[in-house]
């Protein structure tokens, strides 16, 4: 009795040990792990070790953990009918030994092996390593039913991670405090960074300030001064033929005071269409030594241009220097109303309000056309996902800002 009684015991406190460590390999951070692994710690290192055959690591538990829980249940049954009879003992031995393995054999252990995964697995690794060695002929077996079972049903494992699953683990990284918001952010963008084009970040045709081909020094002086650009856009005739790009400290080193002409200074303009990624775009400017590229359309005309500003702005935010005029595109005036610019981007504008929406439109100015079907007026409004949209100020025939209301 004595000795049936102890294997019982201990078929409990092997239950609980596989129980533990499964919830600590499946719980574990593999990243803190590596790191440890790469310091010198061996018993992380054979954690690493472990969960890279999750398969084969897997099988040794759950093969480990059924034996002691079938073999405390027999062994209970056993002890139990030999003091109260077949008919009560079966009944009461079942009911305690699911008792007494689903707290001390399966939820208490789970439950201190959740707070430390890591710990957990790194200490009990190494007997784990000697269950797997001796568990090989039955590992290999249920690997082999594995492989049929996949064939016969069609399964197939897909290991990628996806863009939304990799922005998940972000913000659980950023909730769980592993990271603030800042560093969350700067993650988020690089993430997406590759999905942008050309156009979701250009700066409109109608907004570039350029310089004619044949303007006076004079006047080319005055505009540098005016807006404090560093760069601008040389055009023949009118904005839609950008023949180069004029560097200020070209024109006042070697230009400005003399009798040169600009032509001899102006650098050569990079042309993109507006569905380049930025991604192959930041490549291209930082090859060529650029800092300007010209977005044409079908037909060769001007669409806007893309500063290598304006890409490390999507990778950092907003890039502020002495010249800028700090501007809020979405500014949130209360927890139901925005002011978002008509230069704003639309779907920046569609992840600030957490709507899901696609439009053709860049900016919001050319979304409000869109859903308006004419040109806006002050004043003009429309009702979109609880929200209310009001164009509050008009520039020539574009929306200079509009207030977003919600109605719900």
């Amino acid at each position: 009795m004595n000795i049936t009684l102890l294997i019982i015991i201990l078929c409990i406190v092997m239950s609980a040990y596989f129980s533990a460590t499964e919830t600590a390999f499946s719980s574990l951070n593999r990243i803190r792990i590596k790191n440890m692994a790469d310091k010198g710690n061996k018993r992380a290192a054979l954690v690493l070790k472990l969960s890279s055959d999750y398969d084969r690591l897997l099988s040794t538990i759950l093969i480990g953990n059924n034996i002691v829980n079938i073999a405390s249940a027999s062994l209970s049954t056993l002890l139990f009918v030999r003091f109260l009879g077949e008919d009560m003992g079966a009944s009461v031995s079942t009911a305690v030994t699911t008792v007494v393995v689903l707290i001390f054999g399966e939820v208490s252990p789970k439950s201190i092996a959740k707070e430390a995964p890591e710990s957990f697995a790194m200490f009990s690794a190494p007997l784990l390593n000697g269950f797997a060695l001796l568990l090989t002929p039955l590992n290999f077996l249920f690997k082999q039913w594995k492989k049929v079972l996949s064939r016969l049903f069609g399964t197939a494992s897909n290991q990628t991670i996806t863009e939304e699953e990799l922005i998940t683990i972000v913000e659980e990284a950023q909730q769980g405090g592993g990271i603030d918001s800042q560093e969350g952010e700067l993650l988020r963008n690089a993430i997406e960074f590759n999905e942008l084009k050309a156009a979701d970040i250009l700066t409109p045709r109608i907004d570039i300030t350029g310089i004619s081909a044949d303007a006076s020094p004079e006047k080319i002086a005055s505009v540098f001064a005016a807006t404090g650009f560093s760069r601008l856009p040389v055009y023949q005739g009118s904005i839609d033929n950008i023949t180069g790009i004029l560097y200020q400290k070209d024109f006042y080193n070697s230009v400005y005071g003399t009798d040169k002409a600009i032509e001899s200074i102006i650098r050569p303009a990079l042309y993109i269409t507006r569905h380049r990624k930025i991604s192959l775009l930041l490549k291209e400017l930082q090859a060529s030594k650029l800092h300007i590229a010209v977005v044409i359309d079908e037909f060769g005309g001007t669409v806007g241009i893309v500063t290598l500003e304006d890409i490390l702005e999507e990778l950092v935010g907003e890039i502020w220097d002495e010249h800028d005029e700090i501007i809020q595109p979405i500014r949130r005036l209360s927890g139901k109303e925005y002011l978002v610019m008509g230069s704003a981007n639309a779907d920046k504008l569609f992840e600030t309000l957490g709507v899901d929406e696609e439009t053709e439109a860049v900016s919001v100015n050319g979304w409000i056309m869109n859903s308006l079907s004419k040109i806006p007026e002050k004043g003009d409004s429309f009702s979109f996902h609880g929200w209310k949209v009001i164009v509050t100020e008009m520039e020539e025939r574009r929306v200079k800002t509009a207030r977003m209301v919600r109605t719900d």
